[in-house]
């Protein structure tokens, strides 16, 4: 589950992270007074307008605006609220619809002049499913091009494993705080930057935590700028609290109404659309729609104990993507019937009807074959198919691939 930056920040605050401060608004009148406020409790004179929407590289399509006074602060606020901000991370990428903006975050401006020259770096925090551990990965290069610098000069990406028995040993955050080139105070805050935002990223059963930039301010203070923070959705019943957090218009529609009569849905961007019981059987069934030279245009896992109703609502939620052109029903019987999902296809075949694309059918298993006479018995434009390459060359012949 994704957070809004304002999200994580607050995360981040409650274990002691240094954190951006700002106000989230939903309205103009909301963002001066935002700005009002963090003149009064911070004494910055000038605010970053930042649009709240689940993806990266938001200033690039103009999300992200400095203003001065107040009137920039009305101009901004007005000007990204409601607009469908275009970022290379949404869907579609800069030629895509956008996403809509409906809040902003007025944060305090940090690049205040010191002393020194203001440092930006990038810290990330995920797991390396290969080696079965945390991983910190960091570079003294960050900002928005931080593709760019792990493409081009993939040396100034660092990374620094950590063994989920010991935890992060403080010679490993002292490492990451070298490895930046500080020294001094800044060391030592990034030192301690570094060991709380680890403490943050276990302590919440995070999945990713991006903070992109972490600022080394003018007077050597390290500071979470931005935060892009993924919980994993499997731990959320010990965080109730962050489970409230969940924004569903950032999420695509059709996998929040799957997800709701529990199904596992995940959209895509092929033609092909496939329903599956089981995780595996799902990824197969797309390995060999691909080899089919089609492309999967969703994964689809219906559970084990799917009935006709849940069949009937998967087979809904696939019909409604454009783009898909046939779609591919791979069930093996084990805890599910063959027989009720066939009952499943055909009751959703009649109930949406004038269904122009052609839908092919594999049951395996408990009561094969009973629902394959249904389904030949059915009088519906469903093929049906025995063996998976039987399924994969039905497919191949029907979108002419």
């Amino acid at each position: 589950m994704n957070l809004h930056e304002y999200q994580g920040k607050n995360l981040l605050k409650e274990y002691g992270v240094p954190i951006q401060n700002g106000f989230v608004a939903t309205t103009v009148e909301e963002a001066v007074e935002a700005a009002q406020k963090l003149k009064a409790d911070y004494n910055s004179d000038w605010a970053i307008i930042k649009a709240q929407i689940h993806a990266g590289g938001r200033g690039k399509g103009g999300g992200v605006k400095l203003a001065k006074n107040e009137a920039d602060v009305k101009e901004h606020a007005g000007n990204i609220l409601g607009m469908m901000l275009k970022t290379p991370q949404t869907p579609g990428g800069m030629d895509g619809e956008g996403k809509l903006v409906r809040k902003i975050l007025v944060a305090q401006d940090m690049y205040y002049p010191g002393e020194n020259e203001p440092s930006e770096y990038y810290v990330s925090i995920l797991l390396d499913r290969k080696r079965k551990c945390n991983v910190i990965v960091y570079s003294p290069e960050g900002g928005m091009d931080i593709e760019e610098v792990a493409e081009k000069t993939p040396e100034r990406i660092f990374k620094e494993y950590i063994d989920p028995a010991l935890g992060l040993r403080p010679f490993q955050a002292a490492k990451v705080a070298f490895n930046f080139g500080l020294k001094g105070d800044a060391f030592k805050n990034m030192r301690n930057f570094i060991t709380k935002l680890y403490a943050a990223y276990v302590g919440s059963d995070a999945s990713l935590f991006e903070i992109n930039p972490c600022l080394k301010t003018s007077d050597d203070k390290i500071v979470a700028v931005d935060s892009k923070v993924s919980l994993d959705e499997n731990a959320l019943f010990r965080h109730p609290a962050l489970a409230e957090l969940r924004d569903v218009h950032e999420e695509d529609p059709q996998e929040v109404e799957a997800k709701e009569h529990g199904l596992n849905y995940v959209n895509l961007d092929g033609n092909v659309g496939c329903m599956v019981n089981g995780a595996g059987l799902a990824m197969a069934t797309m390995d060999i729609i691909k080899l089919s030279g089609g492309e999967p245009a969703n994964f689809l896992d219906v559970g084990g104990t799917a009935d006709a109703a849940r069949v009937e609502k998967a087979f809904r939620i696939i019909m409604r993507d454009p783009k898909v052109e046939a779609i591919l029903i791979n069930i093996f019987g084990g805890i599910v019937r063959c027989d009720r999902v066939a009952q499943g296809v055909v009751d959703a075949y009649k109930n949406i009807g004038d269904i122009s694309i052609p839908i092919i059918v594999r049951l395996q298993g408990t009561n094969a074959d009973i629902a394959k006479e249904i389904i030949d018995n059915s009088g519906l434009e469903v093929h049906s198919a025995i063996v998976l390459q039987e399924a994969a060359d039905k497919v191949k012949e029907l979108i002419g691939a």
